[in-house]
């Protein structure tokens, strides 16, 4: 037995796009009306990246665990950035939008207060 195949077929021509309504002009008006279409360009939204802030009472591991849970980074990375902000105070776990990049602070900051450590955590405007 064979799969049945069914064929659609048209059962009307396709319609010609109805063509523009152009004003009638009157002989010798030399004030005719031009419209153009513009192409409208939007700005991106602006981008905010997540920022974590080194401290002296939150273990090494608990940062780790945080930015692979919140930031989907692997160990390997999340360990990176980890020693990034051990050594200079900072530093990005990612660039969001500003929505986006709010709700990590806030799970970052939950996470920390519910272990009790006084992990910090912002997002500011990438410029």
């Amino acid at each position: 037995m064979g799969a049945a195949r069914i064929f659609f077929m048209a059962t009307q021509n396709p319609k010609k796009p109805p063509e523009p309504v152009v004003p009638p002009t009157r002989p010798g008006n030399d004030d005719a009306v031009v419209l153009e279409r513009r192409t409208q360009r939007t700005e991106p939204p602006q981008m905010f990246q997540v920022v974590l802030l080194n401290d002296d009472f939150t273990p090494m591991e608990f940062v780790v665990h945080v930015i692979q849970e919140f930031f989907s980074k692997d160990r390997e990375t999340a360990t990176q950035i980890m020693l990034k902000i051990h050594l200079e105070g900072k530093g990005i776990c990612g660039v969001y939008s500003r929505d986006v990049a709010g709700t990590k602070v806030d799970q970052v900051l939950q996470a920390a207060r519910a272990a009790g450590h006084p992990l910090q955590c912002l997002s500011e405007p990438v410029e």
